[in-house]
């Protein structure tokens, strides 16, 4: 009888962790939320390595949420999202999708676009304009 309590006070815990509710706060307490596996400074796969890869390269701060310690996070975010994979992108509380979908965004410029969106400027974007701004100075000297 007491095994079935402790299974069922368990069962009870586990389920606040996945609850939508829970997941739809952390998607939203910054502009950028990536649950992936492993942390920034130390990815646990070559996906969510990708994406940190990606964020770093845009200059986006942005939270991070480790599945790898928490099976319930895992599943949860999976259920949320309704998306079978990790790393998960979400820009201002919505969903964007996985490390493919990011790069294919960072490739052909939507991401800068949908950063654009939520008041982040892009470093790539800050980067191009000085290079540009160098030639247009180096034009002129001539």
């Amino acid at each position: 009888m007491l095994t079935s309590r402790v299974f069922r006070a368990a069962q009870l815990l586990r389920g606040f962790a996945t609850k939508p509710e829970e997941i739809g706060q952390l998607v939203k307490k910054n502009k950028v939320v990536v649950f992936m596996k492993g942390v920034p400074e130390e990815p646990r796969c070559g996906f969510s390595n990708a994406v940190v890869q990606i964020m770093r390269m845009h200059g986006v701060q942005y939270d991070a949420h480790d599945v790898l310690k928490d099976e319930n996070l895992r599943q949860g975010i999976k259920d949320f999202s309704n998306w079978p994979t990790i790393p998960q992108v979400f820009i201002n509380g919505e969903f964007v999708g996985g490390c493919d979908i990011v790069l294919q965004m960072h490739q052909n410029g939507e991401l800068i676009e949908e950063l654009k969106k939520v008041g982040i400027n892009s470093a790539l974007l800050t980067k191009e304009q000085e290079k540009d701004s160098s030639k247009s100075d180096k034009g002129s000297k001539d």
